[in-house]
This record gives structure tokens, C-alpha cells and sequence, in this order.
């Protein structure tokens, strides 16, 4: 199916993802820097904490307090986390990302443009598919995205930012005292963990640790269960960790998760891939790629093993002219071929920047009056389609994939709750203020009342305290 004039030049303006300027420090620094022990090594005090994140690609020092060459504790060195083979037993159960049962994501509907920094700015057009049908592919048949708050065309942020006049013990002793005797004071928790950075709370760790001689992860785990324990678990792992924890937690066991794979490796930036890499091998002893290898096969397998080298285009600058040709190499792959040649999607989508991947959708929709989203639809299925179709999407409207993702994850009978706190927890500090805003364009709703009826208890006080109205 055709749409004609699927935008035929440009995507109205949308925020800068990353911000302009900080294309290479995406998300700034300081937020990926490991922090004392996660869980603390053997029960010992925390040794200090680094203060410069992750070094270069130069390895660990052995200086930031941690033994062995790595800097890191030795594979196993953590309390909860098995030996080389194992996996990690945080936060027990079912672990995070069951994939959502809702359709995919084909026919994704018009989307708004981002600045990624240094490119040229696109002219905005009006919302929708002009003078063309609906996707039949779109979810649910739902409206295209309607046109986009003025607000939502400056930069990404979080619904979180670090507390002021933030005393880490202070926080320990809140929760010391939340934690002790008859009954837990989930409130006290809830006050105190939704309103400090990720930063913060390692902080509060490595304070407990040194004030009450005890593990806060330990003592939150034995008064907490279920999702509030989940999610409480989520909040104090390092962001690297908890994408490197849910990796390896998608693919342990009987079964993959192909979801959280896509979900996280298709969508982060090149630092941030390549820190999940190192942080999987120090914490997990596994080395990353290898287990993609053995629990995914074929063009979704390719895919995935390209997206961990962390090695995509990062300069800003969009080529016309590469985008032209692009577009012409993925029709004749494609629609202006009988069958599909799938290296040359993989070769264009793993390689290109985003913004780069914006204009080659762009030039498609012109040249094949149809738009790539759709064509990938018709030319590849499974994983493998989902892949490619967030790569394109994140090219779009990053915001909008993770509100899409969200609505699947409360779609229905049920909730899959680990994708819900997953996405709710990792885009905290980064862009959920802006996820928030699509949710309600795209689905009439906002995203805390979505989560007020779909959650209860502590676990829904504590993600609408982060989410916020």
C-alpha cells in the first residue's frame, strides 16, 4: 500500500536527543559512573568511589579502589551475582522484560523531527499522513500522532533531577529508621528514593554501609516483595549495570526475551553500548556478544551482534546526497526486488546516525511514495522487523517509541510489569517528561493515569512519585 506525500519533506520540529553540544557525553557525565560495590563486595565496607565514571578505552584502573587489573571486583565478586555461567539473582522471580504480547510497530505514524545538534533544521509540516490513507499496519488503528506542543521542541529531560542540599546520611538514617521494628514505612522509602538521582542514591548506599555496618540492597530486599521490590531494586542499580542485568536476565533460562535485546541495544547511544559491554564481562564474567550469538540466529542475530559494537555514525552533519543513495539502495533491496536483501538494511541501519537515517526516511518517502517503516513491514517479520522498525523509530521520535512501548506494557489483561519499570526507571534522568508528552497525544490519556489503573499499592505511589503528573 502506498501513502502518498508520506511527509514529503521534513518532520515538524521535535527535541534534541541527545542535546545539542553534547552529542559525545550522552547522557551527561557523571550519570554512568560506577559507584561503590552493587551489590558491596562480601559484605566488607565499600571500597571509595571513583570520580570519573568510566574511564576511556584503556580498560579499569586498578586504582578506583576495586582489585584486579579491571578495577571491577573479580566475576562472582558480588554477593548476588553467580560465578561466570550464572545469572544475577536480583531482583528474583521473573526478573525484567517479559515482552508485551501487543501487535508490533509497523506504520508508525508521523513523526515529529528532532535536532540532533549540528544538522540543518527540517521545515515542519502538519501532523498525520497527508493526502494519504492510515497505515493499516498502526496499532489498534489509532490517529496519527497529533501535532506537537511548542514546549516538546526544546531538548530532552527527566522527570528526576538531583536533590538539593542532598545529605546521604541523612537519607541512610531516613530509611534505617523506615526499616526498623514492626512494619515498614513504604512512605518514608517512597519520599526519599523518587526524589534523589541515581548519582544519589549510590551515595546513600555507600552512607549505610558506613553508618549501620549493614547492605541497604539486603535490608530493602527482606521488607519489600513483588513489583515494589523490583522496582526499588531497578532505582539503586547504576544505570550501566541495570542494562547490562537486564540483558543478560532477558537471555538467561529457557527462552529470550528479543523485546528487552531490542529495546535497550537498539536504542542506546555508542558510550552507553559500549559501557554495557564492559560492565556485562566485569560483573557477569560473559562476554556479551557471544551470548547474543547463542540465543538469537539469522538476520535478527546480525543485527544485534552490529548494534553491540557501539560503533554507529555520531556526527550530526546530514549528507543529502548519501541519504538520496541510501534510500535508492534500500528500495532496490527491498520493494524494487523479488525477495530482500537483508545485509544491506542491516548495513545502512546499523552504521548510519540518526539523523542521517531521519533524511534517508525522508528521501524514501519521496522516491517510493511509500515510507520505510512500512516497506520493512512488508519485507521482513519476527525480531528481526521489530529491530529494524525501533532503530527507524528511534531516527523519529525516540520519545515515542518508549510511549508506544509503555502503552503495550499495560495494553490488555495484565501488566507486564518489568517493562514497565524498566522504561520508567532508565528514562528518568533523561527523557520521560518529553514520554510523557507523546503518551498523551498518541493515546488521550496521561501516562500517571495509565499507571494509576493499571498498578496499586506502594508500587503505584512510588512510580507516579517519579513519573509525576
Amino acid at each position: 500500500m502506498s501513502y502518498p506525500g508520506y511527509p514529503p519533506t521534513g518532520y515538524p520540529a521535535f527535541p534534541g536527543y541527545p542535546p545539542a553540544g553534547q552529542e559525545s557525553s550522552f547522557p551527561p557525565p557523571g550519570q554512568y559512573s560506577y559507584p561503590s560495590g552493587f551489590p558491596p563486595v562480601g559484605g566488607g565496607a565499600y571500597p571509595p568511589t571513583p570520580s570519573s565514571g568510566y574511564p576511556g578505552a584503556g580498560g579499569y584502573p586498578g586504582a578506583g579502589g576495586y582489585p584486579g587489573a579491571g578495577g571491577y571486583p573479580a566475576p562472582g565478586g558480588y554477593p548476588s551475582v553467580p560465578q561466570p555461567g550464572g545469572a544475577p539473582s536480583y531482583p528474583g522471580g521473573q526478573g525484567f522484560g517479559a515482552p508485551p504480547s501487543g501487535a508490533g510497530f509497523s506504520g508508525y505514524p508521523q513523526a515529529p523531527s528532532q535536532s540532533y545538534g549540528g544538522g540543518p533544521s527540517q521545515v515542519p509540516l502538519p501532523g498525520g499522513f497527508p493526502g494519504g490513507p492510515m497505515p493499516s499496519q498502526y496499532p489498534g488503528g489509532q490517529s496519527p500522532y497529533p501535532s506537537q506542543p511548542a514546549s516538546m521542541t526544546q531538548g530532552t529531560q527527566g522527570t528526576i533531577q538531583p536533590a538539593a542540599n542532598f545529605d546521604a546520611m541523612r537519607d541512610a538514617e531516613i530509611l534505617r529508621k523506615a526499616m526498623k521494628g514492626f512494619g515498614t514505612d513504604e512512605q518514608a522509602i517512597v519520599d526519599v528514593v523518587a526524589n534523589r538521582s541515581n548519582d544519589q542514591r549510590q551515595k546513600i548506599k555507600a552512607a549505610f554501609k558506613t553508618m549501620y555496618g549493614k547492605d541497604l540492597i539486603k535490608d530493602l530486599k527482606s521488607e519489600l516483595s513483588g513489583n515494589m521490590e523490583e522496582l526499588i531494586l531497578a532505582l539503586f542499580m547504576p544505570p550501566t549495570y541495570y542494562d547490562a542485568w537486564s540483558l543478560q536476565n532477558a537471555m538467561k533460562g529457557v527462552g529470550t526475551q528479543e523485546r528487552v535485546l531490542i529495546e535497550i541495544l537498539c536504542t542506546r547511544t555508542n558510550q552507553e553500548i559500549r559501557e554495557i559491554v564492559r560492565c556485562y564481562q566485569s560483573e557477569f564474567g560473559r562476554d556479551l556478544e557471544k551470548d547474543i550469538r547463542s540465543d538469537t540466529s539469522g538476520h535478527f542475530e546480525r543485527l544485534l551482534v552490529s548494534m553491540c559494537q557501539g560503533n554507529r555514525d555520531e556526527n550530526q552533519n546530514v549528507n543529502h546526497q548519501l541519504a538520496q543513495e541510501d534510500a535508492q539502495r534500500l528500495y532496490q533491496a527491498g520493494e524494487g526486488k523479488l525477495g530482500t536483501d537483508e545485509s544491506c538494511f542491516n548495513m545502512i541501519l546499523a552504521t548510519r546516525s540518526f539523523p542521517q537515517l531521519k533524511a534517508t526516511m525522508e528521501a524514501y518517502s519521496r522516491m517510493a511514495n511509500r515510507d520505510l517503516l512500512s516497506s520493512v513491514g512488508r519485507e521482513f517479520s519476527g525480531s528481526v522487523e521489530s529491530g529494524l522498525k525501533t532503530i527507524l523509530q528511534c531516527a523519529l521520535n525516540r520519545p515515542a517509541f518508549f510511549a508506544e512501548r509503555l502503552h503495550y506494557s499495560m495494553k490488555g489483561a495484565g501488566t507486564d510489569d518489568s517493562t514497565l519499570v524498566r522504561i520508567v526507571v532508565t528514562r528518568s534522568e533523561i527523557d520521560l517528561v518529553q514520554i510523557k508528552q507523546m503518551f498523551s497525544q498518541m493515546y488521550q490519556k496521561t501516562l500517571s493515569t495509565r499507571i494509576a489503573s493499571d498498578t496499586s499499592g506502594d508500587y503505584r505511589r512510588l512510580l507516579l512519585a517519579i513519573v509525576g503528573q
